[in-house]
């Protein structure tokens, strides 16, 4: 259910933009950005400071796009996003001496430091190359490559590094078996 949630406002645009274009699509994206931002409030009491900031960009964004006509707005959001999140966590590692990952993920995880830096690291590069696959697809593909991508290009990758994230933390997990005596 959590995972629809999150991608409840990118699969609502995708389907106004099939059906609407990217105007109708992209106020689509605010109004579903803001019901997700008021279900979570409402259920939960909490919303998390990133979705806060989507929501932002999002409104910003969209809003420009729609107010001048202009789809090159909404086809900045993602990079904008995505760059954000690899600043903000190359701003903790670097400027504070504090692994953000760490510190949202220390509960879950048990990892030695060298990890959870080196997987800090990956996430930085990972979004900053995913920055940058979003403007060289939306400016050398039409604006129907683009949605497709943002959809299915953008999950699609962001799974591949998810597994080999997984595959890579694999070596460090411990196993709650343990050895059975003869």
């Amino acid at each position: 259910m959590k995972l629809l949630l999150d991608f409840f406002p990118i699969i609502l645009f995708f389907i106004a933009f099939k059906f609407a274009g990217i105007y109708v699509a992209t106020a689509v994206a605010i109004v579903a950005t803001i019901a997700q931002i008021a279900w979570l409030r409402y259920s939960r009491g909490k919303v998390e400071p990133m979705q806060w900031i989507s929501l932002g960009i999002i409104v910003l964004f969209g809003g420009a796009t729609i107010i001048s006509q202009n789809e090159t707005f909404i086809k900045w959001k993602p990079t904008v996003l995505y760059w954000l999140m690899a600043a903000t966590l190359a701003s903790g590692q670097l400027f504070f001496r504090k692994n953000l990952l760490k510190s949202l993920m220390g509960a879950q995880l048990e990892l030695p430091d060298n990890a959870w830096r080196v997987m800090n690291w990956s996430w930085i590069g990972f979004f900053t190359l995913m920055g940058i696959i979003n403007l060289w697809v939306a400016y050398n593909f039409d604006t129907d490559t683009w949605v497709n991508f943002k959809l299915f290009g953008g999950l699609g990758l962001m799974a591949v590094f998810v597994v080999g994230q997984a595959l890579y933390l694999g070596r460090y997990m411990k196993s709650d078996e343990s050895p059975k005596q003869p």
